[in-house]
């Protein structure tokens, strides 16, 4: 295997870490708080709305979008690490 193929599995292998992690992450905080700790989180409201509740509606959805930039900052991180920036 070349120097070339070796940095490239190697950097695919982290990618593929952060990914897990971040998607993880996603489900525990869409499936998780939306559905099975909704009622536990019910006891909190937020701006009148119960938490359980505004984290099936709403809090998925910030979480996704706060992820998504968190996935590009790594990955520019990343692409210096193994110099595929461009």
């Amino acid at each position: 295997m070349s120097e070339k193929q070796k940095k490239a599995s190697a950097y695919w292998k982290e990618n593929a870490k952060y990914l897990f992690i971040l998607l993880s992450i996603w489900f525990i905080v869409s499936f998780g708080a939306a559905i099975l700790f909704k009622d536990a989180l019910d006891t909190i409201k937020i701006g009148g709305f119960k938490l359980g509740f505004w984290f099936a509606q709403q809090g998925s959805i910030y979480v996704f979008v706060i992820l998504i930039f968190v996935y590009v900052r790594l990955m520019n991180k990343l692409d210096k690490k193994y110099n595929y920036n461009e």
